[in-house]
């Protein structure tokens, strides 16, 4: 099943064995994590111009409605708006803080692996210890880059998904008509 994998990316076999178990945790988190990046991408500069469109013309179709219906309209075309953009950002947030914690895990892991080496051989042979040393830096390492480069994204997308929510809702402004001017 990896086959085509270790084709394509003959390194990430080695990677692997380096890393051990936690490192294919954090790939998969990491992968988990970027496809939900993408998704929200997508949806703040792609789906949600056209939604936001769809959503102002039926704000302007409101005509004859009490001031209260006016205000509870808005209320519900804002909240939607909220929704759909906070949608999946905890989730990648928590991705984010997770990250390190599996490489601080694959790295008790590998300090576990050096341990056991030294009980059986009894000495502290480099040779003995490397594949324990290799597993705590590989997913420290990864835990760290994981989490570092989703940090940076994520926070972009919360602020601009604040942003995209506060200029929607000011432009949902409760505008009094103007009385006809009697010339």
């Amino acid at each position: 099943m990896f086959a085509w994998i270790d084709n394509i990316f003959p390194w990430f076999g080695d990677m692997l064995e380096l890393g051990g178990d936690i490192l294919l945790l954090i790939i998969v988190m990491a992968a988990v994590m970027w496809s939900l990046i993408l998704e929200r991408l997508v949806f703040l500069f792609v789906i949600f111009p056209h939604k936001q469109k769809l959503l102002a013309s039926l704000w302007q179709k409101r005509d004859g409605m009490s001031d209260w219906h006016t205000t509870q309209f808005r209320q519900l075309l804002v909240s939607r708006v909220h929704r759909e953009m906070s949608r999946n950002l905890e989730l990648i947030s928590t991705i984010v803080k997770v990250c390190p914690l599996l490489g601080l895990l694959g790295t008790v892991m590998g300090m576990l692996e050096i341990f056991d080496a030294l009980a059986v051989t009894g000495n502290n042979n480099a040779r003995t210890t490397a594949g324990g040393v290799s597993k705590a830096t590989v997913s420290t390492m990864a835990g760290m880059v994981v989490a570092i480069s989703g940090l940076m994204i994520s926070h972009y997308l919360i602020d601009k998904a604040k942003a995209l929510k506060l200029t929607f809702q000011e432009n949902l402004s409760i505008k009094e008509p103007k009385e006809p001017s009697h010339a």
